[in-house]
């Protein structure tokens, strides 16, 4: 395997860092949850979407401008980058928001930990992929596992409802189909490139709904805390991590960085228990640990 090791530079340390960054990669992804709960005491759905987009869209404008090979696309890429933009990042954060709005974080992470299903389902409409019965199976097992979610009684589910469900697995959709629609693109555009179109027609596209919904929202009102997750939410997970995750694919392999991603929900879960008072039990364990089994099943079927 590659390490990309400099010269004088053992391994040892170099992969030292390298998963230290890939930790916090995961933190800062399973914190979002947490950090969003606490955003949306202060801030409507909809504005919290479009300021964290907006903020998202304005962060990475330097990165793409700083790449060191010079960004070029045509012209007939730009309504697929466009459309990335407003399909995969404006409406999946909007449903992820929404979603994240009227259900608990322990069902939000699970749910949307089925991304992988869904990139595979819209992967074999296009012809890209193959179901296979192992991987149908997977599936069903997963889909099982988020009827146990919503079978539980609601003093376990932290407010969870079917309606929040809904709009997290909206979230998913969304997310699954901008990975699968932007592989291609991503083979003639840097990623950084494919991200920053996507962020800032976003934002464009969003740009009316924060006007609208902040015409009459009294901003000096909120509070510090509040002001410094939106922050949060626009460059830990939507730039830092996205660095991050990039940078670790350059040096391990794509299923070992994928890994990584299983313990996203496990974190997020005791984050969610030890801060917001999100209530931990067996049943829902039961229900994380089915959609887990289903999501393995069908990467590996």
């Amino acid at each position: 395997m590659t390490t990309g090791t400099a010269p004088g530079v053992s391994a040892g340390p170099r992969h030292t860092v390298l998963y230290i960054l890939i930790a916090a990669m995961v933190f800062f992804w399973s914190a979002n949850y947490i950090v969003g709960k606490i955003a949306l005491r202060e801030f409507p759905p909809l504005l919290l979407c479009g300021l964290r987009i907006c903020l998202a869209g304005l962060f990475m404008l330097p990165l793409y401008a700083m790449q060191s090979r010079p960004a070029s696309w045509k012209r007939q890429d730009l309504p697929m980058l466009l459309f990335l933009g407003v399909c995969g990042v404006t409406a999946n954060q909007l449903f992820f928001i929404i979603g994240l709005s009227r259900t608990s974080v322990v069902h939000s992470v699970l749910i949307i930990a089925m991304t992988p299903i869904f990139v595979l389902l819209i992967a074999a409409i296009i012809k890209q992929e193959e179901i296979t019965v192992r991987k149908a199976a997977g599936m069903l097992i997963a889909v099982i596992g988020v009827g146990i979610l919503n079978a539980l009684p609601p003093s376990t589910g932290a407010n969870a409802t079917i309606a929040g469900d809904l709009f997290s697995v909206l979230a998913a959709v969304t997310f699954a189909m901008f990975t699968v629609l932007s592989k291609k693109v991503s083979l003639r555009h840097s990623s950084i490139t494919v991200n920053t179109f996507a962020y800032v027609a976003g934002a464009i596209a969003l740009a009316p709904v924060v006007i609208w919904r902040g015409r009459n929202f009294s901003f000096g009102e909120v509070s510090v805390t509040a002001w410094s997750s939106v922050l949060y939410m626009a460059l830990f997970p939507s730039v830092i991590c996205y660095l991050i995750y990039y940078y670790a694919l350059s040096h391990i392999s794509a299923s070992r960085v994928s890994a990584f991603s299983y313990l996203q929900p496990v974190v997020a879960t005791l984050l969610a228990a030890l801060t917001l008072g999100e209530r931990v039990t067996l049943p829902l364990v039961a229900g994380g640990a089915v959609i887990f089994s289903g999501v393995y099943l069908t990467e590996r079927g």
